[in-house]
């Protein structure tokens, strides 16, 4: 039997890079996969690459109130138990604070607080019956602040205090939560910061989605007696 069959695990940011390689990942080990994303084509693509049936597609905003209220009733809709949620979805805006505006930083705070805080919020319920497991793919900003990214990094600290109380929440009723907190990632932002940070992008030097995926599977299959907390990845060779 396949690792994870018999599961439903909803994946969010599943139209990029470390999102759709989660989502393959999972659904490759038999899960069925909920992938949430903007990018209707990419997301369609991600959902193509998934082995027949496994995949279902919830392209949405999550940042609207509406489309997210909306994708949570229809992913229930079609599956009354979700075992896990991966939260992968993050935007980023590099500016010092002086110069910094205040719409990247609400535009920010919206897709990688506040949405992740109120899909779990919306889908507590069901991974409380299932005692299932959320995932959040928080960064290094999440630990340490640099200059420059003052309002991601408040955003990250802030989606790491969300996982830490959640988890002193739930970990009673069989709820386990984990951070990962990814270094340098070869991905499209990647390659989009170092580009405005005037520094060379050598993809092949970075973590690999594939590589947060397997951290992720491995997260999930986890005997019912032990829960990780935190996971810290760095590249290998550092840049």
């Amino acid at each position: 039997m396949a690792l994870f069959s018999g599961k439903t695990i909803l994946v969010t940011g599943a139209s990029g890079g470390v999102g759709g390689a989660i989502a393959r990942k999972l659904g490759e080990e038999g899960a069925t996969v909920c992938l949430s994303g903007r990018n209707r084509e990419r997301l369609h693509q991600v959902a193509s690459a998934l082995p027949k049936g496994s995949a279902q597609s919830y392209p949405a905003d999550l940042t609207s109130e509406k489309d997210l209220q909306s994708t949570v009733e229809s992913i229930l809709a079609k599956n009354p138990r979700i075992d896990a949620v991966i939260h992968g979805a993050a935007i980023i805006a590099l500016a010092p604070i002086a110069t910094a505006s205040a719409e990247d930083f609400d535009r920010q705070f919206q897709t990688n607080v506040r949405a992740p805080f109120r899909l779990t919020q919306l889908l507590l319920p069901t991974l409380t019956s299932a005692q299932g497991q959320i995932i959040f793919i928080n960064s290094s900003a999440g630990r340490t602040a640099q200059a420059g990214v003052s309002q991601y990094a408040a955003t990250k600290h802030a989606l790491r205090a969300v996982a830490d109380s959640l988890r002193e929440e739930c970990n009673a009723a069989g709820v386990r939560v984990c951070s990962i907190f990814l270094g340098a990632t070869a991905t499209s932002m990647q390659a989009a910061v170092r580009a405005e940070q005037k520094r060379p992008y050598k993809p092949e030097l970075l973590i690999q989605p594939e590589d947060v995926a397997g951290v992720v599977s491995s997260l999930l299959a986890l005997p019912r007696t032990a829960e990780i907390t935190d996971v810290i990845m760095r590249p290998m060779t550092k840049t």
